[in-house]
């Protein structure tokens, strides 16, 4: 039987904060014993989805939460020297109503507070709290900075104003020990506001890498984030190296006398339950002319426009066609079509600059005769098959290219026509790669830029390139890390963090 399970962990995609890979964290989580473990990184939720099926696969059962910035006043007031600060609060996902509302918090976090970082307040903490279970968080809690500002009784009113917002034992004071003084203060106040309140106590670690001799490895990686180096005193850094993924064993001798704050934790995650379903498409609803259905549609506009393409249609062509009509449909993605080749010829007409169709795509002749593609198929032999396959049920993936000037004009329109709730665009993650991860590493420890890139240089120039291939093909590189003390240093760390 589980005696604790972490519910503050931050991941990787609490960038340049978080070292903790989500792959080898939960490794990690697994050999440690665990079989339960939260994501909850800051105010973001990038990493959910990898989180939720990496953990699945490992027998983990994941639970999905965020720690949300919280404004100190409004989430709409930005006034330079009042609203840069925020506190933090972490939120889990109790079910899938909770999931929703996290989803929705996160994101207003973006679009309405985002000023420095992506906060949310108390009155839309409120509005979206159904479902959710929430921690008062670290020393960046508003309730911890309350006491250790000697203002007990504000703590308190914040502690009760949490407890109303989301309810009965779904608001846990949080107790965590990493060393320092001030979470001696501070949880020495919590058992009493627990006490006055009836407030429950949570354990918790703030894992921000997995093991401790990460702990050099993550403060270089602060000072990328803060463009500082080692040397620098005023850095942002972290006072002890107990931020890692902790044992039960280790937990239990920490908090094993502090009551039910142990307890409370596997409580929490036995009640959180989020489900994911990867199976369903959920395709935008487009409107066709009245007597028709998607299908019909979208044949009709095919055998309309054939002849552009083919002005001779033969036999081949023809039967190529309804081939790929009848499992466009059977597949259900007529719908999918036609909104690809309402935007190119919307683009067309406003003459704006339009590929000619890239990967897999252009082995359909459906797509080359709606103007989707500019590529004849049947002329270079292309397999419809690699695009569209019934016995490997994927959605469509058609890579269109449109003038990055002008690509603007391409989003207003799908927002007006589908409704902006209904799109979303999309980001994309640079990664550190073994050259930028060695300058980087280097920047950060001092060394002049000359060496560093000599460093960088020696690591051979393929796509994908790792520092462990590196140092297996090139004898320059493995040379300069056997004889030399700082290069080792520099790739050790470096391939730490790449």
């Amino acid at each position: 039987m589980e005696k604790f399970v972490h519910l503050h962990v931050h991941t990787e995609y609490s960038l340049l904060d978080g070292l903790a890979q989500i792959e080898k964290l939960l490794d990690a989580a697994a050999e440690k014993g665990f079989s339960q473990i939260a994501i909850t990184d800051h105010g973001v939720m990038y990493g959910v989805v990898k989180f939720f099926k990496a953990a699945k696969e490992r027998g983990i059962k994941p639970i999905i939460g965020c720690e949300v910035y919280v404004a100190q006043r409004r989430m709409q007031d930005k006034e330079p020297g009042k609203d840069q600060n925020q506190y933090h609060l972490v939120l889990l996902a109790e079910n899938q109503e909770g999931y929703k509302n996290l989803v929705r918090l996160v994101s207003e976090a973006f679009i309405d507070g985002f000023y420095y970082k992506p906060r949310v307040d108390r009155e839309l903490l409120s509005k979206y709290s159904r479902g959710l279970i929430a921690l008062s968080a670290c020393l960046a809690g508003e309730i911890p900075t309350l006491i250790l500002n000697d203002d007990y009784d504000g703590a308190k009113r914040k502690a009760l104003e949490y407890k109303e917002i989301f309810g009965e034992r779904n608001f846990f004071l949080e107790l965590q020990d990493h060393g320092l003084p001030e979470q001696k203060i501070v949880n020495e106040a919590l058992f009493r506001l627990s006490e006055e309140t009836g407030i429950p106590l949570v354990a918790t670690n703030d894992v921000h890498y997995i093991e401790r001799e990460d702990a050099p490895v993550h403060d270089v990686l602060l000072c990328i984030q803060t463009g500082k180096t080692l040397q620098d005193e005023d850095r942002l850094r972290f006072p002890t190296d107990n931020f890692y993924l902790k044992t039960s064993e280790e937990m239990e001798q920490i908090f094993g006398s502090a009551g039910n704050c142990l307890k409370n934790s596997v409580e929490i995650a036995n009640r959180c339950s989020v489900e994911f379903d990867f199976k369903t498409m959920h395709l935008p609803h487009y409107q066709v002319p009245e007597g028709f259905t998607l299908d019909s549609y979208l044949e009709h506009l095919c055998w309309e426009r054939l002849k552009q393409r083919y002005p001779n249609p033969s036999e081949e062509v023809i039967k190529r066609l309804k081939h790929e009509l009848q499992i466009i449909s059977q597949m259900g993605f007529s719908g999918y079509f036609l909104i690809v080749q309402d935007l190119v010829q919307f683009a067309k007409k406003r003459k704006i600059p339009v590929g000619p169709g890239r990967g897999s795509a252009a082995g359909s002749i459906v797509a080359y005769i709606l103007g989707i593609t500019n590529i004849d198929p049947l002329k270079y032999d292309l397999l419809f098959e690699r695009f569209l396959n019934p016995e490997r049920v994927n959605m469509p993936d058609i890579d269109i290219d449109f003038c990055f000037e002008r690509r603007g004009e391409i989003i207003d329109y799908v927002a007006q026509k589908y409704g902006s709730e209904h799109v979303a665009q999309i980001a994309t993650f640079g990664t550190m790669a073994a050259k930028a991860a060695i300058r980087d590493v280097g920047r950060v420890m001092g060394i002049p830029y000359s060496e560093v890139d000599k460093i960088a240089k020696v690591v051979p120039n393929e796509l994908g390139i790792t520092i462990k291939k590196a140092l297996e093909i090139s004898p320059e590189l493995q040379q300069l890390y056997h004889e030399d003390e700082v290069v080792k240093k520099i790739i050790d760390m470096a391939s730490q963090i790449e």
